[in-house]
């Protein structure tokens, strides 16, 4: 059983929604990231989102990517984000690590020697955002050879046929877009939402998280009521932007966020 599978498997029997914080690996410098890791964890962060940076990561909005242009300024690279994992894992062996970015890195290192160089370094799953289920049999054969879940976006406009596709490709879990646009964007309908998560799970029994439009205990809250895993982003990252001139307060300031949308999510779902 993989991390992620048996982290949602203790979770459902905990009857506790999953809490995924996404940071870009190498912001604001490479040394501020795994401390920041730690301390969410500690904090009630159940799985790690980490950012790839890329040059274009056209699915996200400013606060993303200004936090790429900073790793990259910084020196991140993909085989940097490998480093930042494989130091976590010297310390925390259970928390799963998804991968969250685009597929050129990948292309670039080749699909199975990033795959395998990936699962070396403690990574649980891929998240590469730009590229559709239709065209990922390579990159999903390579991934699951290597034991690491491909994992594959779902958008608030996929039609039934199509969420059946993207299901059937995906492992670990699915990701559901809540908002049309990109990351960051504010205004999340839960019924909405609800609804859409209940023709996922018509065709998979893979746990299902939630992300775009989630940026504090309120609404995290709200989707926690009605999915498997809430998935925040932006209000994280903002958080980074805000403080990258100070980034020894990254762990404190991000731990008492982290706890803030879990005490609402637990609170929402006891």
């Amino acid at each position: 059983m993989s991390r992620i599978a048996a982290r949602f498997t203790s979770l459902k029997a905990r009857e506790r929604t999953a809490l995924i914080p996404f940071v870009t690996a190498g912001d604001p410098h490479p040394g501020a990231t795994v401390p920041v890791m730690h301390a969410m964890v500690q904090a009630g962060a159940d799985l790690i989102e980490l950012g790839v940076p890329f040059s274009d990561p056209m699915a996200d909005g400013p606060v993303i990517q200004r936090a790429s242009e900073r790793a990259l300024a910084a020196g991140m690279t993909f085989a940097g984000v490998l480093e930042i994992v494989e130091e976590f894992r010297t310390r925390d062996d259970e928390t799963p690590v998804v991968l969250m970015g685009y597929l050129n890195p990948l292309e670039a290192a080749g699909y199975s020697r990033a795959a395998g160089r990936a699962a070396a370094a403690g990574v649980d799953g891929f998240l590469t955002v730009d590229l559709p289920a239709e065209e990922a049999g390579e990159l999903v054969r390579e991934v699951r050879a290597h034991g690491i879940d491909p994992v594959f976006l779902v958008a608030p406009t996929s039609s039934d046929e199509r969420i059946a596709r993207i299901c059937g490709e995906a492992s670990g879990f699915v990701y559901y877009v809540s908002l049309k646009g990109v990351t960051g964007a504010a205004t999340l309908d839960t019924d909405e939402v609800a609804e859409r998560l209940a023709r996922i799970r018509r065709v998979t029994d893979l746990p299902v998280g939630v992300g775009f439009g989630i940026h504090d205990g309120a609404s995290a809250a709200r989707i926690a009521r009605v999915s498997d895993a809430v998935v925040v982003g932006s209000a994280v990252v903002s958080r980074v932007e805000a403080n990258a001139a100070t980034p020894d307060a990254l762990p404190r300031i991000l731990a008492a966020f982290i706890g803030e949308l879990r005490g609402a999510m637990d609170a929402a779902t006891s």
